[in-house]
């Protein structure tokens, strides 16, 4: 079995990009077959494309819609690593980063003018995405320079601005209708804020983990010794968004957990402290979805991170973040709210994926759901 397939960075993460008509010809189920090609169940994924960690065990599927309105859809998988499954649950903002470059170099979009936007739908929360690409001259450049924390190398800019994005998982920007709710985990009680924009979101202070807020280079040993009570929280906040009628039914991939603070003061340079989990570890950058939901929530009164900047939030967020940071933006587009970040890609490879015979059910009527 041969599957077409493209390599590609998007801001801090890096995922396989498949069109959906080249996994269909498999004939096999996405849950099956995804973490076969990936080398899942196993740490190391040594026998297969994936990296062995949450940020290197992702795929973006992408399609040609029918309709004007949108230039490309795309579905997100969150590949198991020790586990053989697949998480369908969120979108990821870094691997959003990937579709409207794949979609200028693949001629699915024709540059136009010196920044070309291409309008993107994720199938997984039905968020419209307006991606917006320097293309000086209507063509993108020979060698690319566009620069980003947690990234050594230069890529192609990419804007990501989401439309309107609140609720678009769970149905509210408070899933629970309180910006602020009590949790007990670890035989203590949380105060936290859950948020659903981008991604549902849950915030816990610095300050309930013991964490120093103006030691933010101490934090990842701190958080790591209290993932278990950390997934706790996760797992319950899980069931109070309505994402799962139990804990133990919770997904891996969400809600994500943010741990955040209020900077040092004196420190101009950021307006918070943010250290996010994924899939059950310190994140080394930011999920971008995430960052998302922490605009949103600075924007909110009466959750956490309003408290801690204040509601003083302009048009810009600063977050800092292990891997420096990044700044999310807000602007009016169409009389439609855009949320968005600054991001980063570039395709590493072309290439076709050798893959042993694998049963499973249609992968046709797995995509029907995600591809319409």
């Amino acid at each position: 079995m041969k599957i077409e397939a493209e390599w590609m960075r998007g801001g801090t993460s890096k995922c396989w990009v498949f069109e959906a008509k080249h996994l269909q010809e498999g004939g096999t189920s996405l849950d099956v077959l995804l973490p076969r090609l990936f080398g899942s169940p196993d740490a190391r994924q040594i026998d297969g494309v994936g990296g062995g960690t949450s940020t290197t065990s992702k795929a973006i599927i992408v399609h040609r819609p029918v309709g004007a309105d949108v230039d490309v859809e795309y579905t997100f998988a969150q590949v198991g690593i020790e586990e053989a499954g697949v998480d369908w649950g969120s979108n990821c903002g870094n691997g959003s980063a990937v579709v409207g470059l794949y979609a200028i170099e693949k001629g699915w979009v024709v540059p136009t003018g010196d920044v070309t936007r291409i309008v993107t739908r994720n199938t997984n929360t039905n968020q419209v995405i307006v991606q917006r690409v320097p293309t000086p001259a209507g063509a993108l450049p020979i060698v690319p320079d566009g620069q980003m924390p947690g990234v050594p190398f230069p890529g192609y800019p990419v804007g990501l601005g989401f439309q309107d994005p609140a609720g678009k998982t769970t149905g509210a920007l408070l899933p629970t209708g309180a910006a602020t709710d009590t949790i007990t985990a670890g035989g203590s009680l949380w105060t936290v804020s859950m948020v659903d924009a981008g991604a549902p979101v849950v915030m816990v202070r610095a300050e309930e983990l013991g964490l120093d807020p103006a030691r933010y280079d101490t934090w990842r040993a701190g958080v790591e010794l209290q993932l278990e009570t950390l997934e706790q929280v996760r797992r319950q906040a899980a069931v109070l968004m309505g994402l799962a009628a139990t804990a133990d039914g919770a997904a891996r991939a969400i809600p994500k957990l943010a741990v955040v603070a209020a900077p040092a003061p004196g420190n101009a340079g950021c307006d918070v402290n943010v250290m996010m989990l994924s899939m059950g570890k310190p994140h080394p950058a930011l999920a971008i979805t995430g960052s998302i939901a922490l605009t949103l929530a600075a924007r909110t009164p009466g959750t956490v991170l309003h408290a801690i900047t204040g509601g003083a939030v302009g048009s810009t967020l600063r977050l800092r973040t292990p891997a420096g940071v990044i700044e999310t933006w807000s602007e009016e587009h169409n009389g439609t709210l855009l949320v968005g970040v600054d991001r980063t890609a570039r395709t590493i490879a072309t290439t076709i994926i050798h893959l042993p015979e694998v049963s499973g059910s249609c992968a046709a009527a797995a995509l029907a759901g995600t591809t319409q």
